[in-house]
């Protein structure tokens, strides 16, 4: 366990960089394998459009980062979280942390992005994608990923989470952001089985369905218990008639051109045709 802390603690940026690209290279061979949906698509300009907003959230997250080190530095130097209530011990320290982070800074920040609708309209351009495959796990307008660097800031200061476990959780995000947007046609049975515990391809799809309810369901990052406490949890019987994309954005000038989906958040409000966003 202390060789784990040694190495999230110093963890190389090869290494982050190596899962977020690998993953991306052998999700998109296993997409041209067992693919879910035969896309009619330029998958190559698919991909240079959506690599370019991960380029732009590495960005700014290399750019936050040390305000994301000061928190944690903070909390872990005044022992100030609820991961310092009780004495626990290491093993114990990460899997309660990251359950927390998971709960604060992931699914918390995408169920306010749903509701409150400025932030919303940020959150379109990732939810515009009409043909989800493992680049759209990381398709996030630059606005989306201030705040929601802001919403993991907060939850490391109300968890306490030292930097190991923050780092722990961020590799892990990553990789499941690859595989539950990743275009495979997983077995139904087992993706239903591990859902009970994991946010899963076939689980996640159901929230890239382009109207409500379904769009409003599947909040989860990492953990799909979050979806069941809350009550936000969908499941469809065949994923294949899922539709993707948002029912406001499903024009191709509106959700593949660069300059469009940047200009979103800034454009006028659109109520979908089935029910409203937020209040």
């Amino acid at each position: 366990m202390e060789a784990i802390v040694n190495f999230f603690d110093n963890i190389p940026t090869e290494f982050r960089a190596g899962i977020l690209i690998g993953g991306v290279v052998i999700f998109w061979i296993v997409e041209g394998t067992l693919p879910l949906f035969k896309f009619q698509y330029k998958k190559v300009r698919h991909a240079g459009l959506n690599l370019f907003f991960t380029l732009t959230t590495a960005i700014i997250g290399f750019g936050l980062a040390g305000a994301l080190l000061a928190a944690s530095d903070y909390v872990a130097d005044n022992k100030f979280g609820l991961l310092y209530i009780f004495e626990l011990p290491l093993w114990a320290q990460l899997v309660v942390g990251v359950l927390l982070l998971d709960l604060i800074g992931a699914y918390l920040a995408h169920w306010t992005e749903h509701k409150v609708k400025w932030m919303w309209k940020f959150h379109v351009v990732h939810h515009s994608d009409t043909t989800v495959d493992v680049t759209t796990g990381l398709r996030h307008h630059p606005g989306e990923t201030v705040f929601r660097i802001g919403f993991t800031i907060l939850a490391v200061m109300l968890v306490g989470a030292p930097m190991w476990i923050i780092m722990f959780y961020q590799s892990l995000s990553v990789l499941f952001a690859h595989i539950t947007h990743a275009n495979i046609n997983m077995p139904r049975g087992l993706d239903r089985a591990l859902s009970y515990v994991f946010i899963t391809p076939l689980m996640h799809k159901v929230h890239h369905h382009y109207t409500q309810p379904l769009t409003d369901t599947n909040y989860g990052n990492i953990f799909s218990i979050w979806d069941r406490i809350f009550g936000t949890f969908a499941q469809v019987d065949d994923t294949k008639e899922l539709i993707y994309g948002i029912d406001t954005h499903m024009k191709p000038e509106e959700n593949d051109k660069m300059g469009n989906l940047l200009k979103i958040p800034f454009q006028p409000y659109r109520v979908p045709e089935d029910a409203k966003f937020g209040k």
